[in-house]
């Protein structure tokens, strides 16, 4: 590998990007350039902030996208939107698909030597008596697929489309990521959900995954040579339950004991829209949420393992490393944190 190869990452002070900066830095990296906003916060690349050259613009600024690409060799493209809520829908298909359009074409017209592009399992559809989902999964129409799976299919779309014109990229699609990040965002804020007193659980399952884990596995596509393909990134596949009473135990809170149903996913759905209205913050539980709490999703990993001999952190292990640390913030009153990856690289 070339440490003083150019790489550019996008999304890098995202929960995802911050951790593959952090792994790029460790690795010996000491060319890497990330695009950050004016607003971006920057607490979870505290550790390496001095060590990567940033460059403020984001995904839809074309011209700033441009120069930031200026003389790049790999690209990990990991910039998107997640949301589930009906009002940024526009926002989210302009950011996931037009910013992926957007970096997919800079890639070509810089021949860029290869391009990482964070997908989602999401992308890889859903649809009745769907047993195992695999890389070769064919899409489908469905009212399974939430508008975020939508732009994360057609974001690989772009891709896809850039491969068909030259351009040399893998697609990673990673379950749902859990780690240290924003105790109010994503994945994490499950353990403040919990610690406040939540008492629901899904009835469903999905796959998840450690943020490490997939950091790595980005690496690993990045320095191979595979191209042309997408891999899943799944450490196991759990059912909600399991998962919200490993988070309840790793903070010492008493285990959710009531599944949802139907009627009461309508409920907590419904106040939880009024409460963002009344706060203006962000809803965490939306309809879709609720609706995908039911259900059942099994996801393959075996290629993964079979082609990079890749040995992903048990899902009850990163939940009780991030249990303890979101402790640790608790009683030092801070918002967030990060796991360490010092001791899972692997070369």
């Amino acid at each position: 590998m070339d440490v003083n190869k150019k790489i550019l990452v996008t999304g890098g002070t995202g929960f995802l990007g911050s951790y593959l900066l952090r792994y790029l830095v460790q690795k010996g990296y000491n060319n890497i350039f990330a695009i950050r906003r004016a607003t971006s916060k920057m607490d979870l690349v505290k550790p390496i902030e001095d060590k990567i050259q940033w460059v403020e613009c984001d995904i839809l600024d074309v011209k700033g996208l441009e120069k930031a690409m200026e003389g790049a060799g790999q690209i990990y493209h990991s910039a998107a939107m997640v949301s589930f809520e009906a009002k940024h829908r526009k926002r989210m298909h302009q950011v996931n698909i037009q910013g992926t359009a957007n970096v997919v074409n800079l890639a070509l017209e810089n021949n860029i030597e290869k391009l990482v592009h964070v997908s989602s399992i999401a992308a890889l559809g859903r649809r009745k008596r769907l047993k195992v989902i695999t890389e070769k999964t064919k899409w489908e129409k469905s009212n399974y697929n939430s508008e975020y799976a939508i732009s994360k299919y057609l974001s690989e779309q772009e891709v896809w489309r850039g491969m068909a014109e030259g351009l040399r990229a893998c697609i990673v699609n990673p379950a749902i990521i859990l780690g240290a990040g924003f105790w109010e965002e994503g994945s994490a804020s499950f353990f403040s959900k919990i610690n406040e007193g939540n008492k629901f659980y899904g009835v469903g399952g999905t796959g998840f995954v450690d943020v490490r884990d997939v950091s790595r596995l980005m690496i690993e596509i990045m320095e191979s040579e595979m191209i042309g393909e997408k891999v899943i990134a799944n450490g196991e596949n759990v059912s909600y339950r399991k998962v919200f009473e490993m988070i309840a135990d790793s903070i010492n809170k008493k285990r959710p004991s009531i599944a949802l149903n139907p009627l009461l996913g309508a409920l907590a759905w419904r106040a939880e829209w009024l409460r963002s209205k009344i706060t203006g913050s962000s809803a965490i539980v939306t309809k879709e949420t609720v609706e995908n709490s039911f259900r059942t999703w099994v996801y393959e990993n075996q290629k993964s393992i079979g082609t990079f001999n890749f040995k992903y952190t048990p899902i009850e292990q990163t939940i009780k490393e991030t249990g303890e640390l979101f402790l640790e913030t608790l009683q030092k009153n801070k918002k967030s944190t990060y796991l360490p990856v010092n001791q899972l690289v692997t070369n």
